[in-house]
């Protein structure tokens, strides 16, 4: 399954995301909306204003979701 996690520096809910995935052992890649333009345009036309926003195969949301990432597993 493919996991991208969209994130922003200094982002607490990101920091934390990225622990929870790494801790379950999910493997994931790490898109930074401050520098690539292209990617922050594609979050907002899927309706999200804050970060982290994390897209897989089947699904997606915004924000620290443990129950979202426990489904991962």
């Amino acid at each position: 399954m493919s996991t991208t996690v969209y994130t922003k520096p200094g982002c607490v809910q990101c920091t934390a995301t990225h622990r929870t995935l790494d801790n379950k052992g999910i493997t994931y890649e790490t898109v930074d909306l401050t520098t690539n333009h292209k990617a922050l345009e594609t979050i907002k036309k899927l309706g999200y204003l804050q970060a982290p926003v994390i897209i897989t195969d089947n699904d997606h949301w915004s924000g620290f979701r443990p129950d979202k990432i426990a489904a991962l597993v």
